[in-house]
């Protein structure tokens, strides 16, 4: 269910660009054993409630589950940043929108954006690239020619004009003066 307070111009950090839209959403709400002792969702959950998202945007990419059962070929990420914007607490209801940025034949890059639904605001953000991994050998290989297409046209479909709020960040000191 999307929430008309989630593109409103009352937040700097709403989804408010003229780009292609999100691939998938993963909706979920913050358990109780989620909780750590300062009464916030603990940094580790965020990252778990990613996986979920990322779970889903697989298996709409056709490279989830069902694929590695039938081909014995997986995807393992290489690289994730994650970006804590604002706390969440028990019972919040949350939104992840799921952006693809790119591929080739061995690599996916996207993006999640994870929503407090109730106030619209953006909570975290969390980039990834993936690698697409031949599990008889457990190395990086080239995704079957299908697949690739499968994906080119998703980029072609999805992939935003204009990364996203955050995507492309680093991590560093600020230069000293």
């Amino acid at each position: 269910m999307l929430h008309r307070n989630l593109t409103a111009t009352a937040f700097a950090n709403k989804v408010r660009r003229s780009m292609s839209t999100y691939v998938t959403t993963y909706d979920d709400v913050v358990r109780p054993e989620w909780i750590d002792s300062n009464g916030h969702m603990n940094l580790a959950y965020y990252v778990v409630v990613f996986d979920l998202a990322t779970d889903l945007f697989y298996e709409t990419l056709g490279m989830g589950n069902t694929y590695r059962e039938k081909t014995g070929n997986s995807s393992f990420v290489a690289e994730t940043h994650t970006v804590y914007e604002r706390e969440v607490h028990l019972g919040d209801k949350l939104q992840i929108r799921t952006w693809l940025l790119g591929a080739d034949a061995k690599r996916v890059h996207y993006f999640h954006e994870m929503f407090h639904v109730d106030s619209g605001e953006r909570s975290a953000v969390q980039e990834l690239m993936a690698l697409h991994i031949d599990m008889t050998v457990r190395k990086v290989a080239a995704c079957p020619p299908d697949l690739d297409a499968h994906i080119q046209e998703m980029v072609r479909r999805y992939a935003p004009a204009e990364l996203p709020k955050g995507a492309g960040r680093r991590i560093a000191m600020p230069a000293r003066r």
